[in-house]
């Protein structure tokens, strides 16, 4: 896909002076981090990374990721709800990654006690790219699906009107009016509101648990004013504030500091190094509590890497989503080649197929965040060591998708101006609220586009290599 902007990326004088402009709107409109430096101070602020300019995005995949997101709310549902089936799927994957092993043994405890829990809130991310296959035309193919603490609802609402003025000093107003409205944050308040009226206590406050460092809490306080304005009472703690003051009445409601919990809302506790043995416990009490928990563990365990390659097995999604087979096309329509690395004849001619061709795959671990996957000669070193030991078990093999490279200047607090190759990645936020068996609220609330320079393989905004982006639709 060629960027409609061609002709700007020539103009040295006014790129410059668009840069100023846009740093400027950025600062205005609130799109905002906290500095490495003073990582939970606010006093000290910068913009958080995007592009000059909106990226293209062919209007059809857009329109498709779009309408194929409720299907994956139904999906990640219905896999929660799947004791059998997270029980097999994860078998090989928990007898060598602690991390999942714990979430697992968390979530079957809870069963055998007995779910508190009546009302379930689900906020995913579906992240995509357009792959180009060989005649060149982009398809939609997904990266994975984020079922726990999905970041930049918040700031991406704000980055419209950033690209909308810098278009308009390019001189480019007609191109200005044509990129989309986005309001993400809007949604997932919405999400939570919802599950907040149904747990049912006015005077009972939503939870957001958050990290230790918060360079990105403007992103959430997006999110939290949109339920202020609603005159719901939000709360931030850390696991270290459950383990020492939260506690469990008759009932399992949950209390922090004396008041009620009506919504947990995670905005941490998704990789290894959030937990101490402290922080699980506190996450145990938290999943044993009939407070609404956004994921609870169920959910968490649904969007590991391993679910999503299972997923992409014949008959699987059949089972899940029995009696729906236009959900069940439009999803595997958005599926890449997924590949199991189990011990045995399949995962053995897996291991083989990517140590002879690396650039082909990408080695997915079970973990979140960004910047954890391998490509490349590093994937053949990782894969030539463990591919004869279970521990092969604890990833799955890609497809690498091949991305058409636009070019793209990427804003940076104290970085050089210079354009850079990029390949973008495109997320849909979804939100859906179930009361006991019925569904309540299914939507797709908005999308996410980040764009990186092609040099860089793997990694999110948070984790410091992709910038945060406008759609401009093709």
């Amino acid at each position: 896909m060629a960027a409609p902007w061609e002709d700007v990326l020539r103009n040295e004088a006014a790129i410059q002076e668009a840069a100023a402009v846009a740093v400027d709107a950025a600062l205005l409109e609130g799109v905002l981090m906290r500095t490495e430096a003073e990582p939970n101070a606010s006093d000290v602020v910068n913009y958080a990374p995007f592009t000059l300019l909106p990226s293209a995005v062919p209007s059809a995949l857009f329109e498709q990721a779009y309408a194929v997101q409720q299907d994956f709310n139904l999906l990640v549902d219905a896999i929660s709800q799947n004791k059998e089936f997270l029980e097999r799927t994860l078998a090989s994957t928990i007898k060598v990654d602690d991390f999942t092993a714990r979430l697992f043994r968390i979530h079957m405890q809870v069963l055998e006690e007995g779910l508190a829990q009546s009302v379930f809130l689900g906020i995913n991310r579906s992240d995509y790219m357009f792959d180009c296959g060989v005649d060149g035309t982009p398809a939609l193919k997904q990266i994975e699906i984020n079922t726990i603490a999905a970041s930049f609802a918040g700031l991406t609402s704000r980055t419209v009107a950033v690209h909308g003025r810098v278009l308009k000093v390019l001189g480019k107003p007609e191109a200005a009016s044509r990129l989309l409205p986005n309001n993400p944050a809007k949604g997932l308040a919405l999400g939570i509101a919802k599950a907040w009226e149904l747990y049912g206590s006015q005077s009972a406050v939503v939870m957001f648990l958050v990290e230790k460092v918060q360079r990105n809490i403007f992103d959430q306080r997006c999110v939290e004013n949109e339920l202020w304005n609603r005159n719901i009472r939000v709360i931030r703690r850390r696991f270290r504030d459950v383990f020492e003051k939260g506690s469990l009445d008759d009932a399992k409601r949950l209390y922090m500091d004396g008041q009620e919990v009506a919504v947990v809302y995670y905005r941490e506790g998704y990789v290894p190094k959030n937990y101490d043995q402290q922080n699980w416990e506190a996450r145990l009490l938290l999943e044993r509590s009939r407070a609404v928990k956004c994921p609870d563990i169920a959910t968490q365990l649904a969007g590991t890497k391993k679910v999503q390659q299972e997923l992409s097995r014949p008959g699987t999604l059949e089972r899940l989503l029995p009696g729906r087979a236009e959900a069940v096309a439009r999803i595997r329509a958005t599926f890449a080649g997924l590949y199991s690395l189990d011990m045995g004849e399949e995962g053995d001619k897996m291991a083989a197929a990517a140590v002879a061709d690396p650039e082909r795959f990408v080695l997915k671990p079970q973990r979140e965040g960004g910047g954890n996957n391998l490509y490349g000669e590093e994937l053949r070193q990782v894969l030539e060591k463990i591919r004869d030991s279970p521990e092969r078990t604890s990833y799955i093999l890609m497809d690498k998708i091949k991305p058409q490279p636009a070019r793209n200047y990427l804003l940076r607090a104290h970085s050089p101006l210079r354009v850079s190759e990029c390949i973008s990645e495109l997320g849909i936020f979804g939100v859906y609220v179930r009361q006991g068996k019925g569904m309540v609220m299914n939507k797709a609330t908005g999308h996410l586009l980040r764009t990186k320079a092609i040099e860089h393989a793997d990694g999110g905004v948070a984790a410091g290599v992709a910038v945060l982006d406008t759609p401009y639709l093709v």
